[in-house]
């Protein structure tokens, strides 16, 4: 019966998607015919496209489809809107409109959630509270309100009924996922049910508001100090499960950034902060689109949304940044090491041939900025030589790799120019000479010894023994008892 529900929800998302006209970039391509191209194309042919939609841009349509869907599918939407390179700039403008500017909640439910979860009316939480939404994106709406010490904050507040709608649309993933697995042999690497999973995880913590902010203080600690980059402060006496209050910030939206010298600026500094978070904290913000970033007027900017965050292990920063600056460096046989030391290439692959393969992968592009390079072309080709080394999906690193498209995205829209190679390089060179230097050396061997006596279960009590051993040992002839 559960199949049977699940099937018919994604034949209901492939009816929505044909009604808006949503799957016009998939017209007049010519693809090897599979029973899921089969199926598209029985749906182009027969669903009738709404009147009311028809003189709507194909991008538009694409968004209000997803609108349609629910926050899953919008969630979807957020992160090809960074993607403009992919999907053109016009739909990616008006996949943008899924970031913040949805369909607002009634106030009066806002103001209903708020007081039952924080168990206090709404003029004992705020002197002043503005009934007009700043902000109303897939999971929760924003209000700004005044504390009643005069504070200005900004209150973010769970849609009602979202952990419901999100339950549903993850259980479909997981049907989805399992049927790839099980009867599409190509699809099994990619691990479809492991991807589900970790976006189910990623879920939860979003649907949590006290997690939220307890991820934005975390990010906060970390990047004290960082030059050009600010995390707003919590207030954690109005914050709870479907309550999040935060200071408010003065600032222009990232996408609205019209000053090139600017934009170039910020531009940088979205990759170089992303790295940083990323290799040296292994704490970084995962949720990298237009909507979630203002810049102050000082050239300052500012995150305002950590519900999806993301952390990679010290051993998996290290093999990260190995891999990074091995195509820096153009040393293509130490990345092919790296890979098959971290499990990512199986051990009856030929690293010669690994090497080779990521040479002719990157060569092309390495100097080049993003403008001249063709991501789509890059992503098929990628796909083909991980398909051909038979890697599999990495679940841990399956956040980053999401984040890594959303800030090469991001970093784009504000300067087609950027060279991503030239600045990433130092941050990643930062982090290689420090794990050289005196304090990773240290960490490291600290890492050795733990790993080396995990290895010897009851390496201790052997010591122990022995040394026992030795003291009791009767003495040689002619010689003191110990």
């Amino acid at each position: 019966m559960s199949g049977f529900k699940n099937a018919s929800r994604f034949l209901k998302v492939g009816w929505i998607l044909a009604r808006f006209d949503a799957l016009y970039f998939l017209k007049g391509k010519r693809t090897r015919l599979t029973a899921l191209h089969i199926c598209i194309r029985v749906l182009l042919a027969l669903v009738p496209v709404r009147r009311d939609l028809k003189s709507l841009a194909p991008g538009e349509r694409l968004a209000k489809a997803l609108q349609h869907l629910g926050p899953a599918y919008i969630k979807l939407g957020q992160t090809f809107a960074t993607r403009a390179d992919l999907i053109g700039e016009e739909a990616a403008g008006h996949l943008r409109l899924l970031q913040d500017r949805l369909p607002s909640v009634p106030t009066e439910e806002i103001i209903a959630a708020i007081e039952d979860d924080q168990g206090q009316k709404i003029d004992q939480l705020f002197s002043h509270f503005d009934p007009v939404p700043a902000a109303a994106a897939s999971i929760a709406q924003v209000h700004f309100a005044v504390t009643p010490d005069g504070r200005e904050v900004a209150v973010k507040v769970l849609r009602p009924g979202i952990e419901e709608a999100m339950r549903r649309d993850i259980e479909s993933f997981f049907w989805l996922a399992g049927v790839f697995e099980r009867y599409m042999r190509r699809a099994r690497r990619l691990r479809p049910v492991e991807i589900v999973r970790t976006l189910s995880e990623t879920v939860k913590a979003e649907l949590d508001l006290r997690m939220e902010a307890s991820a934005a203080s975390e990010l906060k600690d970390n990047m004290a100090g960082e030059k050009g980059y600010r995390v707003p402060t919590m207030d954690w006496s109005r914050t709870s499960r479907r309550v999040l209050t935060m200071d408010r910030v003065y600032g222009t939206p990232i996408y609205q950034i019209k000053d090139k010298k600017l934009a170039r600026e910020i531009s940088r500094t979205v990759l170089r902060v992303f790295l940083t978070q990323a290799l040296r904290d292994g704490f970084f913000h995962a949720d990298l689109h237009q909507g979630n970033f203002f810049v102050e007027a000082d050239g300052t900017l500012v995150p305002v949304d950590f519900g999806i965050m993301g952390r990679l292990d010290k051993k998996s920063r290290r093999y990260l940044a190995e891999i990074l600056w091995g195509f820096h460096t153009r040393n293509y046989s130490h990345v092919a090491d790296i890979h098959f030391e971290a499990g990512y290439v199986g051990a009856d692959q030929s690293r010669a041939a690994f090497a080779q393969a990521m040479r002719a992968l990157v060569e092309p592009i390495m100097d080049q900025p993003l403008n001249q390079v063709s991501f789509g072309n890059l992503l098929m080709q990628l796909f083909q030589t991980t398909e051909k080394f038979s890697m599999q999906t990495q679940p841990q690193l399956l956040t980053l790799q999401r984040s890594m498209m959303m800030v090469e995205g991001l970093a784009l829209s504000l300067d087609q120019d950027i060279n991503v190679w030239e600045v990433s390089r130092p941050v990643v060179a930062h982090w290689v000479k420090r794990q050289a230097g005196g304090s990773g050396t240290f960490s490291d061997l600290f890492e050795l010894i733990k790993a080396f006596l995990a290895l010897v279960p009851g390496f201790l009590e052997i010591i122990k023994d022995f040394l026992e051993g030795l003291v009791k040992r009767p003495a040689p002839p002619g010689k003191p008892a110990a």
